[in-house]
């Protein structure tokens, strides 16, 4: 273990590799919300937060798991999923007064074509302006799953009408 008078212990988070500190002050010096999406091997959630100094405040959020209750029978976690959980929290996000924001995916390599990508589609189509380079986001058969499943796009369709409608 180091010691001496010049070692400085890093923060708690950081020594077990959860948040990067340096990128976590370039997103909270833009200003906007943050729209945090994190992946589990079951789930993905997006949060838009702002930043205070008691602690961020969330402002809206969605789970994939939510999606049961709209009629989704498929995988909580695959790209589908994930845009659509991404499209509902946009869509509380802009109904709480988000229009703008700035996406924080943590400490997740940035990957052409992944679930957090297809994420970030679905708050765009939500309405939430996020930059971004269109070349990294996923195409529209992936997004509808029919690379998974032909009866997945069916389904997919289905439920975006009914977070439309909501």
């Amino acid at each position: 273990m180091k010691h001496g008078p010049r070692y400085r212990v890093p923060f708690r988070r950081r020594k077990v590799s959860k948040t990067d500190y340096r990128k976590r002050k370039r997103l909270l010096k833009s200003g906007l919300p943050r729209a945090i999406v994190r992946r589990s091997n079951m789930y993905v959630r997006v949060q838009f937060a702002t930043f205070d100094m008691g602690g961020d405040l969330i402002v809206a959020s969605a789970i994939s798991k939510e999606l049961d209750s709209l009629g989704w029978k498929h995988s909580k976690k695959n790209a589908p999923a994930a845009y659509l959980t991404g499209y509902l929290a946009g869509k509380r996000a802009s109904k709480a007064g988000v229009d703008k924001a700035v996406l924080d995916i943590g400490l997740y390599n940035p990957t052409k074509d992944s679930r957090v990508f297809a994420t970030l589609r679905g708050i765009v189509d939500a309405g939430v302006s996020v930059p971004h380079s269109e070349d990294i986001l996923p195409d529209d058969d992936r997004i509808r799953g029919k690379n998974i499943d032909e009866k997945m796009g069916s389904d997919f369709d289905k439920v975006l009408k009914k977070m439309e409608a909501e």
